[in-house]
C-alpha cells in the first residue's frame, strides 16, 4: 500500500517517527523530511495533495502529544487567561502572565507565516539550499551557547537567571520571531526558540519548556488550517496511513518531550548543534557534487 505513486507504508511510518523527533529535537522536521527522502531515492512527491494531507496529520499527532503532556501548565494557563479578560486586567498570576507571553510570542509567527507561506514551499523541494538552513541550524545554536556563556560570564555574582513569568513582553515577541526562522526547511522551531530563551536569560530547561509551550498552539493550529487538503482529490488514499502516522508521530513526539525536559536539566544545545552542522554539510556536499541523484 502507498502514501502517493512513490512512497511505501513503511516508508510512511518511518516519516512518522521521524516527524515525532524532529519536531521537537532542535534539528528540523521540515529540514529532515526533505533532506532523508531525497538522501535515500525515495522520488517522494512532497508538493502532491496526497503527501500534504499525510504531513498535516503527522502534525496534528506531534501538537496533540505536547498538550497531553503539558495538559496541567495548559489547564491553569487556559484558566488563567479567561480569568484575566473577564476581570478586564492583568494581575502578578504566574499562569496569567505566561499566557499572555505564548499569545505575544505566537503573533510574529502567525504573521509571518501568512505572508512568506508560498514563498517559503518552493524550498521544499530543494535539497541543497535545505542543507545549507539545517547547517545554519547548528551553527545558530553553537553561537547561541557562546552568547550564554559570555552573557553570564560577566554578570553579577547571584541568581540571574529568570523565570518564564518573569519575561517581558518584548522578549515573548523575541521569542516567536526566533520561532519564526523555523518557516525555513532546515531552521528548528525548538532550537531558534530555546537559543532566544537563553539570550532572555532563562535557565536551558526553563527555554525548552516555554519553547514547547510556545510551539503547541502553532503546530495545532497550523495543522488545523491545513487539515481540509485530507479532502482534496486523491488525498483519500493517504487516510489509513495518515490516521496510523499520526498516533505514531504522536507517541514518538510524548516520548521525545519527556526526554528532552529530562536532558535540559543538565545538558544543553551543542550535540544537536555539531548534528546539524555534520548532517547539513554532508547533505550538501553530496547533492552539490551530484552523488545523489
Amino acid at each position: 500500500m502507498r502514501t502517493d505513486a512513490h512512497v511505501t507504508f513503511v516508508q510512511a511510518m518511518l516519516l512518522a517517527v521521524l516527524q515525532g523527533v524532529s519536531e521537537l529535537f532542535p534539528i528540523s522536521s521540515l529540514g529532515h523530511t526533505v533532506l532523508v527522502p531525497a538522501l535515500l531515492r525515495w522520488g517522494v512527491d512532497e508538493g502532491s495533495d496526497s503527501f500534504l494531507a499525510f504531513v498535516v496529520v503527522l502534525h496534528l499527532g506531534t501538537a496533540l502529544a505536547l498538550i497531553v503532556f503539558y495538559r496541567d501548565e495548559w489547564i491553569r494557563i487556559v484558566r488563567a487567561l479567561v480569568a484575566s479578560v473577564v476581570r478586564g486586567r492583568f494581575s502578578a498570576d504566574a499562569d496569567e502572565r505566561t499566557g499572555w507571553l505564548l499569545v505575544a510570542g505566537t503573533i510574529p509567527v502567525g504573521v509571518l507565516g501568512v505572508l512568506l507561506e508560498s514563498s517559503v514551499k518552493k524550498l521544499f523541494a530543494s535539497p541543497i539550499p535545505v542543507s545549507l538552513f539545517l547547517f545554519a541550524n547548528g551553527f545558530v545554536m553553537l553561537l547561541g551557547e557562546l552568547l550564554r556563556r559570555r552573557q553570564h560570564r560577566h554578570a553579577q555574582s547571584g541568581n540571574h537567571y529568570r523565570r518564564i513569568d518573569q519575561l517581558a513582553p518584548r522578549d515573548g515577541v523575541l521569542v516567536g520571531f526566533a520561532q519564526s526562522l523555523a518557516l525555513l526547511p532546515g531552521i528548528s522551531r525548538s532550537g531558534s526558540a530555546i537559543v532566544a530563551g537563553l539570550l532572555c536569560d532563562l535557565r536551558h530547561e526553563d527555554a525548552a519548556r516555554y519553547s514547547f509551550l510556545l510551539a503547541t498552539p502553532v503546530i495545532l493550529a497550523a495543522s488545523l488550517l491545513e487539515l481540509p487538503k485530507l479532502f482534496a482529490p486523491g488525498a483519500h488514499v493517504v487516510l489509513v496511513q495518515a490516521l496510523v502516522g499520526g498516533v505514531l508521530a504522536g507517541i514518538t513526539a510524548y516520548a521525545s518531550v519527556a526526554f528532552l525536559t529530562r536532558w535540559f536539566k543538565h545538558n544543553d544545545l551543542s550535540p544537536f548543534a555539531w548534528y546539524c552542522m555534520a548532517a547539513g554539510g554532508i547533505s550538501f556536499l553530496l547533492f552539490a557534487t551530484k552523488a545523489i541523484a
